[in-house]
């Protein structure tokens, strides 16, 4: 497994004092990888029902806003459908940003010697990522090209797939998408969507740490470009995209609450700011 590979690599810098304090930092980000990877050893179809057929039809009755050939169609059928070259880069870079722009700004956030944010960042970043895995569980959830491929049965073992980032891989001649979604943990985890969460937590927390109005802008973009992206190309619905949404908000709220609230979650905070 990964997870293995991640804490091989972790032990290594944890045991080197030079690198100790890296690794004491990068941990909420090891947390998060492990945490992912490990969905592969009890997929969460084993705890409840899987759900295709409910949130498709909830989705066409929320959203069904357009209209072929006397059929209602949800967006994600139509953009399946009409699509373009630009829109189809596009999506492919703000898809690539999902985790290593979140991660790279926590990296710099730490260099800089901005410890307290880099912490509070970092640590939003897990529990958004650990509401969300909560979520999984609760609620196994078919995306979007599931409906349309397999339709409203439940097939256990099914391979990643992936959709409309397809174009992207046949634009560029780079086989990336292909590649991750290939090794995806899970694609009965549509619910809510954490591409959708990731990129809000880092523009939240852009925000807060008052980056210049470039940063945050950027951010902004990248962010609200994950959110189409993620309708665009088949891998969610709207509906999974206001709950990705939902549970950053939520997350940040219980961290900031936690930190700024509770005795505990103040000498927590202290604590760790000292050891790295």
């Amino acid at each position: 497994m990964f997870s293995l590979y991640l804490l091989a690599f972790y032990a290594v810098l944890l045991a080197v004092k030079p690198t100790r304090k890296w690794a004491l930092a990068l941990t909420p980000w090891l947390i998060f990888a492990c945490s992912y990877d490990c969905m592969r050893l009890y997929p969460n179809y084993k705890v409840n029902p899987i759900d295709v057929k409910n949130l498709f039809m909830a989705e066409k009755h929320l959203f069904g806003f357009f209209h072929q050939q006397g059929e209602t169609l949800i967006p994600s059928q139509y953009f399946a459908l009409h699509h373009n070259t630009f829109l189809d880069f596009m999506a492919g870079i703000f898809y690539l940003c999902w985790v290593p722009v979140p991660l790279l700004f926590g990296i710099y956030l730490y260099i800089i010697g901005e410890k307290k944010t880099y912490l509070n960042f970092s640590i939003a970043f897990l529990v958004v990522n650990l509401l969300g895995f909560i979520g999984y569980y609760l609620y196994p959830a078919a995306p979007p090209w599931y409906a349309l491929n397999y339709g409203f049965e439940p097939i256990l073992h099914t391979p990643g797939n992936v959709a409309g980032l397809g174009r992207w891989d046949n634009l560029t001649g780079l086989n990336i998408f292909q590649t991750l979604y290939g090794k995806n943990a899970n694609v009965f985890a549509a619910v809510p969507s954490l591409h959708s969460a990731y990129m809000l937590v880092a523009t939240i927390y852009a925000i807060i740490g008052k980056r210049s109005i470039y940063t945050i802008t950027l951010f902004s973009t990248i962010c609200v470009g994950i959110w189409f992206t993620a309708v665009y190309t088949c891998h969610h619905y709207i509906i999974d995209v206001l709950l990705g949404i939902l549970t950053a908000a939520l997350g940040i709220i219980l961290l900031q609450w936690f930190v700024h609230k509770t005795i505990v979650g103040k000498q927590f905070i202290q604590s760790y700011i000292q050891a790295i």
